[in-house]
């Protein structure tokens, strides 16, 4: 019984580093649109600074308890928000406007998708290793992303896109 525990416990924590690994990877399209564009438009600094500041906090968390899961992970994604933000401000014209509408261009798909699904994995982890610490900060991010899926069904994007909402 205990292997099976362990071989549990192996298997959440590898699919917690898959998914947030590729939650992580989502803003390089947005990377990519900056560059080749020279320019920010939809793209939006706010997640790329809430997921550094996230990554910096589970990285010191980490760090503290000796979870190589939790260090490796949190490693990656504050390089990779660093970046983010480096060219965002690099690309952003002084004078940014923000115009709200009821419309979800300026949201990414790929990333709601990609941050249900890891936190929902953080969430079991930490709710597997009975650590508070673990899952209260990443219940908030599951109800985030039914939040914004709900948006993407209630109010679609007014331009074509390659991704589209999963129909049910």
């Amino acid at each position: 019984m205990e292997e099976v525990s362990a071989a549990a416990d192996s298997l959440l924590s590898g699919a917690c580093v898959l998914f947030t690994l590729a939650m992580f990877s989502t803003g390089l399209s947005d990377l990519r649109r900056m560059r080749l564009s020279r320019s920010v438009d939809s793209v939006q600094f706010l997640p790329f600074l809430t997921t550094h500041v996230n990554n910096l906090s589970w990285l010191s968390y980490g760090a503290l308890k000796g979870d190589w899961t939790l260090i490796s992970v949190n490693a990656v994604g504050a390089a990779l928000q660093t970046l983010f933000m480096v060219t965002y401000v690099y690309y952003v014209p002084r004078k940014a406007k923000i115009i709200q509408t009821q419309s979800t261009k300026c949201l990414s798909y790929p990333l709601t998708l990609a941050t249900l699904l890891a936190s929902s994995a953080w969430t079991l982890y930490g709710l597997r290793l009975d650590d508070l610490y673990i899952t209260v900060p990443n219940a908030p991010g599951v109800v985030t992303s039914v939040v914004r899926l709900w948006l993407f069904g209630r109010y679609p994007s007014t331009q074509d896109r390659a991704y589209r909402p999963l129909q049910a």
